[in-house]
């Protein structure tokens, strides 16, 4: 005989729990249970996932719960381990795209919590293409997936961007690592637009203890790249995860961030008040 049931999903990262209701299943309550059932995350889009709890309608026993429909939203009500928000908060999306090749876009959050966050992007993307999100507040950087993708307004689409694991101070709005305005010459080493690689001089404008802000680079391509740092004998390798625009007095200004952890290529206290830049060796 038929049944229906109510059964509870999480999604796989850990966003939140999601009831759905399965109607007129020849399987048995043991069945069910151990079957992966495809439901609708909010902000990752379809998964799939195993039960983590099932409840049987009508199926004769005295204790056996009935799930009537007025139930069912109550079913499919968010119970989200991190809290949602709607926060607006500048950020850049970058990366390569099967539609669109590599792109760099900057725009804002609509919603955001631990596990990622939902964008409107121009950029033409699709469900499980990898991508890098920045926090322009705080220059923080997450590669993160594409979870979910919907139409937008003025031909945009909005996307749903998951973590690779949960973040909970990613959405910060202060920066959260200080930055002390001070010069020192390093040599960047990296590969220029036409895949050739180069070495260059350039010198920081501000510093902290896993980033910096670079002048005077004008070999790079767009962030994502990575490059080798050297100042004397110490060498560490960076991300570029922001890149001043053309025309702008920012132009051949770079953001960076470490890859090695542990590294400190400045060797220069960054805790203290900004004091006046100086010039390095």
């Amino acid at each position: 005989m038929a049944k229906d049931y109510a059964v509870r999903l999480r999604c796989p990262y850990r966003d939140e729990n999601s009831w759905i209701i399965l109607e007129n299943r020849v399987e048995t309550l043991d069945q069910v249970l151990q079957t992966p059932w495809d439901f609708a995350c909010s902000l990752h889009g379809v998964q799939k996932s195993m039960p983590l709890e099932v409840i049987e309608k009508g199926g004769g026993s005295a204790s056996a719960p009935q799930v009537t429909p007025s139930q069912r939203s109550k079913f499919r009500a968010d119970k989200r381990s991190s809290k949602r928000a709607s926060l607006r908060i500048p950020v850049v999306v970058y990366g390569w795209a099967k539609n669109q090749g590599a792109f760099h876009e900057q725009t804002f959050t609509e919603l955001v919590n631990a596990s990622g966050g939902l964008v409107t992007l121009a950029a033409r993307v699709e469900p499980g293409e990898a991508l890098f999100i920045v926090n322009k507040n705080t220059r923080e950087e997450q590669e993160s997936r594409v979870a979910y993708v919907q139409k937008g307004p003025e031909r945009k689409t909005r996307v749903g961007l998951a973590f690779k694991r949960p973040v909970p101070g990613f959405w910060k709005t202060n920066p959260r690592k200080v930055r002390k305005a001070h010069t020192l010459q390093v040599w960047v080493r990296g590969i220029d637009r036409s895949g050739n690689p180069f070495v260059q001089s350039a010198h920081t404008i501000d510093i902290g203890k896993d980033g910096a802000r670079l002048d005077g680079v004008g070999y790079l391509t767009g962030p994502g790249e990575v490059v080798q740092l050297k100042r004397g004998w110490r060498k560490a390798r960076f991300r570029v995860v922001w890149i001043g625009q053309i025309g702008t007095p920012e132009a051949n200004q770079i953001g960076i961030c470490c890859l090695d952890d542990g590294k400190d290529l400045w060797r220069v206290p960054v805790d203290s008040e900004p004091e006046k830049s100086k010039k390095g060796r």
